[in-house]
Formats: structure tokens, sequence, C-alpha cells
């Protein structure tokens, strides 16, 4: 037995190193769990609404509240469509939402290109008023916009909704802006020497290369349309024209509609954004980097 053991060299022991172990804590193992606790935290109220959408009405009532349903109301899905509107209502979303990503796309991408590429007097001072825009809260606005839009006949309509966003908006003209940034000018260049104008550049040759900023500003601006509360509070007076937002609060307050239906409308109207996040999700991530941390 010795004659095969005499020759071999012993096996190594690994030893603790606290100070590795530290290290390893610090860098990934509590960032890790962080990230994880964070994530569990902002689920948590998804979750709960998707719970409560399958609850009956006499299991949400109980106390101590339960985390998983005794018996799947699968019903309340289809008394939700039918009680509150549901689809008029989401057909006005789609109508704010669509008109108000389609103007942002346009007027934010044109007014990027001309802050970014197009020389002309005052127009560095001019980009850096608009960015100081992002520093007024919405809030402060509302009265003065109110009575504008009141002497030209704009309330209870979409247009105050709508027309606003043809305008432009200080943070998303601020993203495109870094985005064309980093595209080579000798592009436009070789554009021009073909015969191109600037309107042609930029829509043949630069359009398409904005994909992921457009798809960034396509889903902030369509987001937030969706999801917007105060400003069709504001200007909308008539149910026929209520958006998902209003129309879910309306039918709580006028019409005592169950706590379940409302969770599984809530339910209904959460899909349609996570749906439109994973299919642009790699434009997205593409356009909030390169547009916030090349430039």
């Amino acid at each position: 037995m010795d004659r095969y053991t005499s020759g071999m060299s012993p096996r190594p022991t690994r030893s603790f190193n606290l100070d590795s172990f530290k290290h390893q804590l610090a860098t990934k193992i509590l960032p890790r769990f962080i990230l994880i606790a964070m994530c569990l935290v902002y689920f948590f109220p998804f979750y709960q609404m998707i719970i409560t959408s399958l609850k009956t009405t006499k299991e949400l009532n109980t106390f101590p509240p339960t985390l998983w349903p005794h018996t799947f109301v699968w019903s309340n899905y289809v008394d939700a469509v039918k009680y509150i509107r549901f689809f008029r209502f989401t057909l006005n979303s789609l109508t704010i939402a669509g008109g108000v990503t389609i103007g942002a796309i346009i007027s934010n991408s044109l007014i990027a290109y001309g802050f970014a590429r197009i020389h002309w007097p005052g127009r560095d001072k001019l980009f850096f008023l608009a960015i100081a825009t992002l520093f007024i809260p919405f809030p402060v606005t509302i009265v003065a916009l109110f009575d504008i839009f009141a002497k030209i006949h704009w309330v209870n309509t979409y247009l105050p909704l709508i027309v606003p966003a043809f305008f432009g908006q200080a943070f998303n003209i601020f993203l495109m802006r870094q985005f064309l940034m980093e595209i080579p000018r000798e592009i436009s260049e070789a554009a021009r020497i073909d015969g191109s104008n600037e309107l042609q550049t930029f829509w043949v040759v630069i359009l398409p290369l904005l994909r992921p900023a457009i798809a960034v500003v396509a889903i902030f601006s369509g987001v937030g349309a969706w999801n917007d509360f105060l400003t069709p509070l504001l200007f909308l007076n008539s149910e026929d024209l209520y958006p998902l937002s209003i129309g879910l609060q309306f039918y709580r307050s006028s019409h005592n509609v169950a706590y379940t239906l409302l969770m599984a409308a809530s339910t209904l109207v959460v899909l349609p954004l996570i749906v439109l996040f994973l299919s642009f999700q790699k434009f997205f991530i593409e356009g909030v980097t390169v547009g916030s941390i090349k430039g």
C-alpha cells in the first residue's frame, strides 16, 4: 500500500479567507439580495391584484386576508367586461394613447434633429431652456391649461389630451438628441452629396437609425397616456369619453362595483402594457443606455 501512496502529494486544503468572504458578500451576495427583495416589493401589489381578481366577495372580506384563493372565480373577468363597459373604455384609452404616441414620435424626433444636426442662432440656449421645463411641476400649469382650452372650446374632447403631444416633451427631446449625437455626421453628409435635402435626409436616413430611441419614446408616451388619471379627469366630463383610468374609478364610486371585478378589470388594463414592453424590450434597453450614458 505504501508503494502506491508514497509518491502522491497530499491534497491541498482550502482555507477560509474572511476578507474574500466579506468582499463577495459586499459585491455579489448583498446586492443580489437587495435586488430580489426590491423585486418582491414591487411585484407584490401586482400579485395581490391578480389574486384578488380571482376571489369571491366573501373571501375578500375575510380576516386575516388569504394570499391564495380557496376557489378561483374566473367569471370575475367575464363580469368585469360585461358590467364596466370595458370595451368602450378600452377603445377610448387606445384612441388617446395612440394619438399621444404618434404625436410624441413625430414632434420629438423632428425637434431633436433640429437641436442635434442643424446649426442656427440660439440653438443651445433654447435647448437648455427646454430642458429647464422639466423642473416645472405639471400641477402648476393646470389652471392655465384649463383656462386656455376652455376658451377655445376643447373641454370634454380628446384634443387637450392629444394635441400637446405634437409639440414635444422635454425629456423625450433630450433622449432623442443624445441618441442623434451618437450617429456619425458622415451619414448625413453622404446623403446630402447624393442630392437629398434636409427633410429627405431625416426621413430616409436618420429616422430608421432612431428605432431604439423611438421605441423608448413610444413606450414612455403610450404608457403615460394609458395610465394618466389627472388630465382626463380635468378635461373630460362625459362617461362615453372616459378612458380606463377614469372609467374604473367612475364605476367604483357611482355604481358600487365589487372590488373583485375592479381588480379583474385592472389586470386586463395592465396586460397590454406588459406585452408592449416585452415586445420592444430590446429596443427599449438599447435606447435608454445609448441615450443616457454615452451622451
